[in-house]
């Protein structure tokens, strides 16, 4: 405030907090004393190792607790008698040898002391026995102390996944009552910890959404590797980080064009570990072997090249990831057998009886939801099972009373509650955790039966408390066509079914619930399926089927079923109505168009190979056909390539190692012992000798005068060179700042720990971020860093290039604007509203383009996604198996003085900037020539970008 107070010279403030990792910036620890009460790794071990003692040796534990007792107990005694000692010299008046105490005392402690050192000998022998005994149970503690880490760890991937020392002791407990006894302590030994290991991935899986479950495996896996040894630090990092932290052009070249960019990185830096210091020569001297393993469909199942067949599952995991990130999963499930075992692989199910079983009356049993997910009828059954009343309460704004009354009934009955979306009641959930706690101090005040479950999304509020004292499960329904159509048919009622009498009605309604199936499924594919991941419901289902219900109903028999309404109603009203994308609407348009029309009625009609329109006469019959449908569906059903499962699997890869690598504790040690700081300072000190130097203003100044200041595409370039100075200068400064504070001669503010956290993990700064383009990794953003500049730096002071590369500029929307302007000038009388964006393929590659087009641009460096490109021919083709992208010839980019339609049979590409097909990212469509129909590569989700790293 700005008001002075007295303070008394007494006064303490002290503050505490529930975080286990709490983030304070540098002046705060400046200025307080932080004390960290959290629980160390070795710590924990200790006190692990103290229960697995008092369980399994409880005579060595008691014999260990006496044995502390004595020892501390002949100490004091011994302290007691030098005390005494020195008292009675200090007093004594005259001669020492005269006085007869004195030498009785002397006495008494000479024959107290042998005694005492004899003991505390004899007891130090002991300690060395009971200790040797007590370490041969070590590993159990060990394996506890790596599982409740990683455990912990798991709160920051989110913030949902809470769970407390408590619970955890509680399984620890529980493993060790349970495994199998054995008379051989190190079979006992192995036991607790085989039983301890797949009781905790069981317990923890069961409270984690899909996408994070196997990540939990790996990484459980990973740590205890890394905590035997099996695995080095160097190893575990080049798995996680592969060579994202290397610039493309310090490297050594690429031996051969087919090898992509990322994984010759990868293979960079691989071949740091002395197993596999020689592979880039292994690759240059033995292509086809490499080449013809690459393009295996699983190169994991195959034969490696050059003796790296002989490695063990990890070694080959490291050697897969770096060539093929799709593939990374698959050999990861052979690591994860040979290093925990199968049982590991499968998935976890949530059993409720199980669950019911663990469970205290104050224990609170937490559902995290998810799209699609309810389990309100599986707890409804449970209850009913039991034959206990399930009663149940959807929170919200003024639910809070409603709430306590049936807390209150419900505790004093013994019945159930379901509090159902708690997200949306957070107050309440912290004053029912004030409640809970308040009960289990006193003990009394609620029925045995009571239980309350809660269903909840995630949210950074939420209590952490609460959740620690939960059992937290999920509840995510299966994917995959079958799942789909099972659960819309299983939901489905006969009054439904039997709607209409109309021999169409049964086949729409499939094909509807098919389309309803397809739209979800699509999403997994990231923007190959949907450039937005929309929230399809069954509600859209539903509103579907009603409209296809009434439509029949008020149909003219001879007239027919009007395609183009039902088209309309589900592109653009009931699907349609949440599509906020252009390009996303143009896709449901097409399926509705392709799916929905007389043809759907037809025997040779399909939706993909053995994909068909099923026509049954009951619920049942339907439910029974779905029952044999495939498990996993190829991409084709879903109207994509089969490249799209490798895209799908590579970002999934993706999405796991970046996952790993954001949650390494930020004070660990580089490779080879070398610190955190230290390995950046070495980074940051080879990024200041690579980063373009600043533009001289002046010199700029002068040069765009004599290329004609007042062109629009000059215009365009000062702008460009203004945006790349301010990044220039913000890089060198964040790398100066960073070295500074790295030696402590400056504060390191967050901006400053961001980058050093960030530049150690081999991601782009945020600050760098903000102000630039998006990057998978710190090298390939550098490395663009350096091409932009080149590509400003040659066109203002070399002059203008032949042909541009659109990649390299901030605003290509604004690049395009200008040329626009340009030819407008040039033509007298064109007005710039009426001049239109054409293009053309031309068959030339980058290097035999040796001059500029008479008009408009040449550019390069475009990349197809989804499909490849006929350079005889000139128009687009299916995708080369195993090939995601394909680069483009150089394309013409030109104007014209017309506003007329494009020629319908020219597929319309949008072109974008990165992978991710956002708005932002948008640049402008481009119309390519094709013999399919333009709806065939509309469903293949077919796009240019500029950026395929």
């Amino acid at each position: 405030g700005d008001k002075e107070v007295d303070v008394h010279s007494d006064f303490r403030l002290y503050i505490t907090t529930k975080l286990p990792n709490p983030l304070y910036t540098p002046e705060i620890s400046a200025r307080t004393s932080i004390i960290d009460f959290t629980v160390t790794i070795k710590g924990l071990e200790d006190q692990l190792l103290g229960r697995v003692i008092l369980t399994e040796k409880r005579e060595l534990e008691s014999e260990r607790t006496n044995l502390i007792k004595d020892v501390t107990s002949n100490r004091r005694k011994m302290q007691e008698l030098e005390a005494n000692l020195l008292h009675k010299l200090s007093t004594t008046q005259g001669s020492l040898v005269d006085d007869v105490t004195v030498i009785i005392v002397l006495n008494t402690s000479k024959t107290t002391s042998i005694e005492v050192r004899e003991k505390l000998k004899i007891a130090r022998e002991t300690e060395i026995k009971i200790n040797r005994a007590r370490e041969e149970y070590r590993p159990v503690a060990t394996r506890g102390s790596v599982l409740y880490f990683l455990i912990c760890s798991m709160s920051m991937v989110n913030n949902m996944y809470q769970t407390s020392l408590v619970q955890f002791l509680e399984r620890f407990d529980i493993s060790m009552a349970r495994s199998d006894k054995h008379i051989v302590t190190s079979r006992r030994i192995n036991n607790i910890i085989e039983y301890l290991t797949h009781d905790i991935f069981q317990y923890i899986c069961r409270g984690l959404y899909e996408v994070h479950k196997y990540l939990f495996v790996l990484l459980m896996a990973l740590n205890i590797d890394l905590d035997k040894k099996t695995i080095t630090h160097q190893e575990f990092q080049t798995f996680i980080k592969g060579g994202a932290a290397l610039d493309i052009n310090t490297c050594p070249p690429k031996p051969f064009k087919w090898i992509a960019d990322i994984a010759w990185l990868n293979i960079i830096q691989l071949s740091s570990l002395h197993q596999f210091y020689e592979i880039p020569q292994h690759i240059e001297f033995n292509e086809k072997g490499w080449k013809s393993w690459f393009s295996k469909e699983a190169p994991e199942e195959d034969v490696i090249p050059d003796g790296y067949q002989g490695m063990d599952a990890f070694r080959k995991l490291l050697l897969i990831r770096a060539w093929c990130p799709d593939r990374t999963l698959s050999q990861s499930r052979k690591y994860l057998a040979m290093s925990l075992g199968q049982r590991f692989a499968d998935p976890v199910i949530v059993n409720y009886d199980v669950m019911l079983e663990e469970t205290r009356p104050l224990t609170p049993l937490v559902c995290f939801l998810s799209m699609g997910s309810d389990p309100t009828p599986s707890i409804e059954a449970l209850a009913k099972k039991n034959a206990i009343k399930c009663r149940s309460i959807s929170m919200g704004q003024g639910q809070e009373v409603h709430a306590r009354k049936l807390i209150s009934a419900s505790l004093e009955e013994g019945s159930w509650v379901l509090l159902q979306n708690c997200h949306l009641g957070l107050e309440y959930v912290a004053e029912l955790m004030v409640q809970i706690m308040e009960l289990e101090k006193v003990g009394t005040g609620f029925h045995n039966d009571f239980r309350v479950w809660v269903t909840t999304e995630p949210h950074p509020q939420f209590p952490i408390t609460f959740l620690q004292m939960s059992i937290k499960f999920t509840n995510e329904p299966p994917s995959g066509v079958k799942a789909g159509l099972k659960r819309t048919y299983g939901s489905m009622t006969i009054e439904m079914f039997e709607y209409s009498e109309s021999v169409f009605y049964v086949p729409l309604i499939f094909a509807i619930s098919f389309l309803h199936t397809v739209v979800q499924e699509r999403r997994k594919f990231g923007p190959l399926g949907w450039n937005i991941p929309y929230e399809f419901n069954s509600a859209d289902w539903l509103a579907s089927c009603m409209f296809v219900q009434n439509h029949l109903d008020d149909l003219d028999p001879k007239r027919g079923i009007s395609w183009k309404t039902v088209r309309y109603m589900l592109g653009e009203v009931q699907y349609g109505g949440r599509v906020t994308d252009d390009y996303d609407k143009r896709l449901l348009n097409t399926f509705a168009k392709v799916w929905f029309s007389d043809a759907m009625f037809l025997d040779e009609f399909n939706f993909h190979g053995d994909y068909r329109i099923m026509k049954f006469k009951s619920i049942e019959e339907y439910m029974e056909a779905i029952e044999h449908m495939p498990l996993v569906d190829p991409p084709q059903v879903y109207g994509l390539h089969a490249n799209a499962d490798i895209t799908y699997q590579s970002n999934t890869t993706k999405e796991i190692l970046d996952t790993i690598v954001s949650i390494q504790p930020k004070e660990s040690a580089g490779g080879g012992g070398e610190t955190r700081e230290a390995t950046v300072a070495r980074l940051v000190h080879d990024m200041l000798s690579k980063v373009p130097a600043p533009y001289d203003p002046f010199a700029v100044k002068e040069r765009l005068k004599i290329m004609g200041h007042l062109g629009s595409m000059n215009i365009f370039l000062r702008q460009e060179i203004d945006r790349i100075q301010k990044i220039i200068l913000l890089v060198r400064t964040t790398l100066k700042d960073l070295l500074l504070a790295i030696d402590g001669i400056i504060i390191m503010n967050e901006q400053l720990r961001d980058a050093l956290d960030n530049i150690y993990d081999a991601r782009v700064p945020e600050v760098w971020k903000r102000g630039s383009w998006a990057s998978s990794s710190l090298g390939f953003w550098f490395t663009e860093l350096i091409e932009r500049n080149n590509q400003f730096y040659m066109w203002c002071f070399k002059g203008r290039p032949n042909m541009f590369w659109m990649t390299g500029f901030f605003n290509p929307q604004g690049f395009l604007t200008a040329m626009r302007q340009e030819v407008a000038r040039a033509h007298k009388g064109w007005a710039l509203d009426v001049v239109t964006l054409h293009n053309d393929v031309t068959k030339m590659l980058t290097e035999e383009c040796k001059q500029p087009p008479p008009e408009g641009v040449f550019v390069y460096g475009l990349y197809l996604d989804g499909a490849g490109w006929d350079r005889r021919n000139n128009r687009l083709q299916e995708a080369i198996n195993k090939v995601l992208y394909t680069a483009m010839p150089v394309v013409h980019i030109y104007a014209i003085n017309s506003t007329a339609a494009k020629d319908p049979k020219l597929y319309e590409c949008p072109v974008y900037k990165k992978s991710n097909r956002t708005d932002l990212n948008y640049i402008t469509p481009l119309w390519l020539h094709t013999l399919k129909s333009p709806d065939h590569w509309i469903l293949r989700g077919v796009a240019l970008l500029c950026d395929i790293k």
